[in-house]
């Protein structure tokens, strides 16, 4: 049978021990049917045959993104942008902005703030924005996620005031003098909030998912793993009935919702090579921006502080008994933990599981950014993959040192510590959290240079870890940490016919200037989803 696709003269790097290397690739229908020498795949050419000369290009296995918050990122890329305001004036201007184009009444959303760019770094306050948002209730997160700056009049539609109560797992930042509530909500306080957002209506929600698609095809991302919830899944499986799913999606339902899954004797895998379910994800703290990441000493600027446990870890022994109740149903479960006591405390958790039956089981842990050095080997050990994302560190790089010490900085974002030891490795980005390219993920693993540029032989230089094994992280790596290793991940016969092609070699250029690199094409399932 005649290939459908042909891709020749190029140098693919397959990711695939048995074979590392080849030169031509064949496609019949959605899969690979051949990789190795050009003369060994040329009989697979037939007249019908597309064939495509890379001229010397690289070719990877597509790129999956192991973490993103889909939906989200695809509203963002229609709201106010907030990320690279760097003085309060700036924040202002920019909301002032999108207050201009909206009509009354409508919330201002999405954001990406962070203060650690401010002067002092300072956190926002709603006088900031109270007088050019009259009309507009504002509800604007920091980059991370994990805090929101509300105007006045978002926090009466709320119904909040000072003698609101603090949830379990959060923070209300109140005004130290009158006790006010300062418009900042971190974590579980945030709810508080949120249950004023009117929801987006299908046809938004919609809309979201197509901006989202086409940045990933952009990006070269040919799978994403989606741990936003439930939130797109009506509007993928609309774009997977009209052949518009363009990545795959594999979708983590929030793990509050278990009994939901239950009811629904939902089990991971289920779905198609397109839209799958999963597991479900959870969360034990928060961030360290926003001084909710939970360690077992208190941040080294903010003596008083340690951090929280996130309001899912309440009551006490709850995320437990879901991570036991989910295992005993054959769902997988990936679960945020950031500081070195919800680390900690995630891996006894893990620990309490049984042994594994037949079924493949992939306990996942989030993050992954700030670790004792005695539980890198009980991470090992227990079999746990480190969903990570590499660009968080050469971001967070530029301030961390002040939040956690000396002591601590050695285990900052410990990719080769956790490689060394056998702990899978996946690659995500956390988008909108950080930029969804996989280039920039592996540029931050191999140099961990941070972004303000004062780090050029890396933050932490004896946590870099080799191409290869970054370039694995973002393909293999994913695959295997949603139980996909054999559908995908690699250019090996059989697997799903995902590529991407890069402008240039990555192996063959110095590694500070692998951040440079351009996706050229991205291929998903055979066909072109992307052509620069």
């Amino acid at each position: 049978m005649p290939a459908d696709l042909v891709l020749t003269r190029g140098k693919i790097y397959t990711v695939d021990p048995a074979r590392p290397w080849a030169e031509a690739a064949a496609v019949v229908g959605e899969r690979i049917a051949a990789a190795g020498e050009a003369r060994e795949v040329e009989p697979w050419i037939g007249p019908g045959t597309r064939v495509v000369d890379l001229q010397g290009r690289l070719v990877l296995p597509g790129f999956i993104d192991s973490h993103v918050h889909f939906i989200e990122g695809g509203h963002d890329l229609m709201a106010v942008q907030l990320r690279d305001a760097a003085t309060p004036e700036a924040f202002t201007a920019r909301i002032a902005a999108k207050a201009r184009e909206l009509p009354p009444g409508q919330w201002i959303l999405g954001g990406n703030w962070d203060h650690q760019a401010f002067p002092g770094a300072e956190l926002p306050r709603r006088e900031w924005i109270d007088a050019v948002t009259p009309e507009h209730p504002v509800s604007v997160s920091r980059m991370d996620g994990h805090m929101v700056l509300c105007n006045s009049l978002a926090l009466r539609l709320a119904g909040v005031d000072r003698n609101t109560s603090t949830p379990a797992g959060g923070v209300i930042v109140r005004d130290p003098a009158s006790g006010e509530p300062t418009g900042v909500f971190k974590d579980a306080a945030r709810n508080l909030i949120y249950r004023a957002v009117p929801e987006p209506t299908p046809a938004q929600v919609r809309a979201m998912a197509e901006k989202a698609l086409a940045a990933a095809a952009a990006a070269g991302v040919t799978t994403v793993h989606d741990v936003s919830g439930e939130r797109g899944f009506a509007a993928y499986q609309d774009l997977l009935r009209e052949g518009r799913l363009t990545s795959r999606v594999a979708v983590y339902f929030p793990i509050a919702a278990v009994d939901d899954a239950l009811k629904l004797d939902l089990k991971s895998g289920f779905g198609s090579g397109r839209l799958r379910f999963a597991g479900l994800k959870g969360f034990t703290d928060g961030s360290l921006g926003s001084g909710t990441a939970l360690f077992f000493e208190p941040y080294s600027d903010e003596p008083g502080n340690r951090g929280l446990f996130h309001g899912q870890m309440f009551p006490e022994g709850a995320m437990l008994q879901r991570v036991l109740e989910a295992d005993r149903h054959g769902l997988d479960v990936a679960v945020h933990a950031i500081g070195d006591q919800a680390i900690a405390t995630l891996l006894d958790i893990y620990q309490e599981l049984p042994a594994p039956g037949p079924r493949p089981r992939r306990l996942r842990m989030e993050h992954v950014q700030h670790m004792r050095a005695a539980d890198v080997q009980r991470m090992a050990r227990l079999g746990v993959v480190a969903s990570v994302q590499p660009y968080h560190g050469i971001d967070d790089g530029r301030w961390a040192a002040r939040r956690i010490g000396p002591e601590r900085l050695p285990w900052a974002f410990p990719y080769r510590s956790l490689l060394d030891a056998g702990v899978p490795l996946a690659f995500g980005s956390d988008w909108p959290v950080a930029p969804m390219e996989p280039i920039q993920g592996i540029y931050a693993a191999v140099t961990r240079r941070t972004l303000d540029g004062l780090n050029p032989d890396g933050w932490v230089p004896a946590q870099k870890i080799p191409l290869a094994a970054a370039v694995h992280a973002s393909t293999l790596g994913g695959a295997y940490a949603e139980c996909a290793e054999r559908e995908k991940g690699s250019v090996t016969p059989g697997k799903l016919a995902d590529f991407v092609v890069l402008d240039r070699n990555l192996f063959e250029i110095p590694p500070e200037e692998i951040r440079e690199a351009r996706v050229l094409t991205t291929i998903c399932g055979g066909e072109v989803t992307w052509q620069a």
